[in-house]
This record gives structure tokens, sequence and C-alpha cells, in this order.
């Protein structure tokens, strides 16, 4: 990082099992923080269409439910490449917005977790997606594969990031350090305090800046076919935030409301947590640690 970066988390709700309607709703934000002088924006986990939560279990575990509510899913989650995430693309290029969004993407008729980081030019910079579903995730998503475990170049600074528990498995994190990353994208549907322990860490650990934008449901937006609980429960609360690279909050916690934060990110505090320690530079020890990623 060479110059401050005015970053956006949208702990917004999408229009559930809507993929084109979210799409439009990832416009507005769009055009919003792009106005508000934002350069790069996070999206919660699986934004496009919706977080499957541990709620769908009783339609995930069996019999015709189970069929209907994974068919539903698939048949809005987005494709890449398509006509839907060229658009995503061109909503980034217009707002002049690096774009970081959860989706389930579909290939070959199998649902997978995936981050995804449009440029200002429209194009899609990194892809990855989730190594593992967490417990009933994985009667929804199918495994990733180490393709985007790194940082990359954004002009802002080098920006790479991990799905929400991936976050929690070191080795994964260590790709991203040995990567040089310095905006560290957390999108999560984990609600706990808990998470905000793990995250303060992370932060101290990767002495990078952390966006961790939560997911956001309330079960009075869910279709009658789909019914989790009634009126407007929330079933996901948020507690987005955005952490320096000391663990301290730039912004947030969010709790249990839309909204969206914004935060200016110094590179002077990058490099001055960095005199102390540095994960992949002069606190490591090359000669007696190696991590291989096959990706």
């Amino acid at each position: 990082m060479r110059e401050p970066v005015t970053v956006a988390c949208a702990q917004v709700e999408p229009a559930l099992f809507d993929r084109d309607a979210t799409i439009d709703r990832i416009a507005e934000v769009a055009a919003e923080v792009g106005g508000k002088g934002a350069q790069l924006v996070l999206f919660p986990e699986a934004f496009i269409p919706v977080y499957p939560s541990n709620r769908w279990v009783r339609f995930l575990a069996g019999g015709q439910d189970s069929k209907s509510a994974w068919a539903k899913l698939a048949r809005s989650s987005l494709e890449i490449p398509s006509p839907e995430s060229d658009r995503i693309g061109e909503i980034a290029r217009e707002h002049g917005l690096w774009l970081a969004v959860g989706a389930n993407e579909l290939d070959r008729g199998s649902i997978y977790n995936a981050l995804l980081l449009y440029g200002t030019d429209g194009a899609l910079a990194l892809h990855h997606r989730k190594l593992v579903p967490t417990n009933h995730e994985r009667l929804v998503w199918g495994q990733g594969t180490g393709a985007g475990l790194e940082a990359v170049e954004t002009g802002l600074g080098r920006v790479g990031g991990l799905i929400c528990w991936e976050n929690f498995m070191p080795l994964a994190r260590f790709s991203l350090y040995e990567s040089g990353v310095e905006i560290y994208l957390a999108p999560t549907a984990e609600d706990s305090e808990q998470w905000h322990d793990s995250m303060k860490h992370i932060a101290r650990e990767s002495r990078a800046f952390v966006l961790s934008c939560c997911v956001l449901q309330r079960a009075s937006s869910f279709p009658e076919d789909v019914k989790l609980a009634e009126g407007d429960e929330l079933i996901g609360r948020g507690g987005s935030a955005i952490l320096a690279p000391d663990g301290t909050y730039l912004a947030g916690p969010l709790w249990d409301e839309e909204g969206i934060l914004y935060a200016e990110l110094d590179p002077q505090r990058l490099y001055e947590e960095r005199q102390r320690f540095d994960p992949a530079g002069h606190y490591h020890r090359p000669d007696v640690f190696r991590l291989k990623v096959r990706r």
C-alpha cells in the first residue's frame, strides 16, 4: 500500500433466491459507496442469492424438501462466465470500484461457495472456492481447490481473502501472508462474539487490514416454500467490522440491522505494525518452514 484507501463493508440483505434482483442490490450499494468515495466494497458470504443457514437442515437432511430447496438454490446461483457474472464486473467498472462478493457458484450441476473480486476494469481478478464446507454446508456445496489462495495486486494494495471458517485454517491463512496480503477479506455467516476474537487475532497475525462482512437475514424474507421461522426473527444478525493491523476496530461491529461500514486504511499503520512482526518476512524462517500450495 502506498496511499490511504477508503473501503466499505455492505451488511445488507440480498433478494433471497433471486439472482438478478440480488445483483440489482449490488448495483445500488456500489453506486452509494462509490458516491461516498469508497474504492473497495465487500459483501457477505454467499450473498448471491442467499446463505443456506443451519436452519436449512430440515430441508436438506432428506426427502422431497431437500431436493426442492437445493434445486431452488441451484437455479438462482451464479455461473462463471455468464451474462450475470459479466454484469457484476460491469457494475465494478461503472463505479470505479474493486468489488468483492460471496456467491453460490453453479458449475456442471454442483454448487460451490465462492469469493469473487472484480477490478475497476470489470475483469474477475480473484476467484476462490471455499475449501471445506462447514458442518451442514456439506449438504449444499462441493469442496473447493487451491485456486485463489493468494493476494493479488489491485493498485490499492495486495488484496486476498478466505471464506468464513477457512479463516481458522492456519495454512490457508499463511498462503495469503506469503503472497503479501495487505487488505484481508473475510466474508462470513458467523455472527457470534467469538468470531471477533478470531478477527482481532488474524489482524494482528497478518499485520494487515481485515474486512469481515457478515450475513444478515430475516425469516420474513424467505419465500413460503422455504419457511424457516416466523415474523422478523433474525436468522443471521450480522456483526460486520473493519480492523486495523493491530487488531483494533476502525468501524463496527454492526449488529442486528442493515448498514454499510466505511473506514480509511492508512498504510502508515500497516508498516508500523510490521516493524516488530511480519509473518512472512523478518519473523518467518523459510529455512525451517515451507508451505506448498497445489493451486
